[in-house]
């Protein structure tokens, strides 16, 4: 067999030193040499050599196209705005008759800011009101609203409408909440 034998004359330990100096530097270049043709190996350079300049270039012209069509549709988008407000005209709610719609049970002033915010401001144009259109406007206002029911007030609205508050003051007594 092969033995290997170890030079133990010198007991400084100097020529260890330069041994093992020796094994790293070799280790080392050894690691750039490897590194470097590694990265030629995966590295991709025909990105580094684009021209960005004509990049841009191509960039900018398409945005140019897209401002230039943004105007065309924002024009359109007016014009279309302009015909549609010209032949669609609003009802406007007729509030020249304030009636104080907390006289109905189950509407308090809250409500009555609700009602009218919806342009409903007199008793005559509360019984011409749906039910559903009613609670629609207790639900958009919010879950604290929705727990009251709407069921009576027309019927309640019409007979103040008509100036019948001796009948309405009677069937008030009998309901509870609007009900």
């Amino acid at each position: 067999m092969l033995a290997l034998q170890i030079n133990t004359t010198s007991c400084d330990g100097s020529d260890m030193f330069w041994w093992w100096f020796l094994w790293l530097l070799g280790a080392f270049i050894l690691g750039i040499i490897l590194g470097w043709l590694l990265s030629k190996l995966f590295s991709n350079t025909t990105t580094d050599k684009t021209d960005y300049s004509s990049k841009i270039r191509s960039l900018e012209a398409e945005l140019a196209g897209c401002k230039k069509e943004k105007n065309v549709l924002a024009a359109s988008a007016a014009a279309t705005t302009a015909s549609l407000a010209a032949t669609v005209v609003p009802k406007k709610a007729d509030d020249s008759v304030k009636d104080d719609l907390t006289k109905i049970e189950g509407i308090g002033p809250k409500i009555k800011g609700l009602l009218n915010d919806d342009g409903i401001w007199s008793f005559k144009q509360l019984s011409e009101s749906t039910v559903e259109k009613l609670q629609k406007i207790l639900d958009d206002a919010g879950p604290r609203y929705r727990v009251h029911n709407p069921k009576t007030w027309a019927d309640q609205a019409k007979l103040a409408a008509q100036d019948k508050w001796d009948e309405l003051k009677k069937w008030q007594n009998e309901l509870k909440g609007g009900l």
